[in-house]
């Protein structure tokens, strides 16, 4: 049961972290977020945040579901 239980939280994950770097994307288009890139030459707290987010949970998804 224990096995069943971590791969289903691993892929739960694995979503959780796909919609949230997808979300980075989506906000790392706005004109704010790509007019603040160009003075600045670097992404938004928000987009990174998301992003290290997105990865983050990705990475505990994978292991969760091949260790599981």
């Amino acid at each position: 049961m224990g096995n069943s239980v971590n791969r289903a939280l691993g892929l739960a994950l694995i979503v959780i972290g796909a919609g949230l770097a997808y979300w980075g994307y989506q906000i790392s288009e706005t004109l704010a977020s790509q007019l603040s890139h160009t003075i600045s030459g670097t992404l938004s707290d928000e987009v990174m945040l998301r992003y290290i987010g997105g990865a983050a949970c990705g990475v505990a998804g994978l292991f969760l579901t091949v260790r599981g």
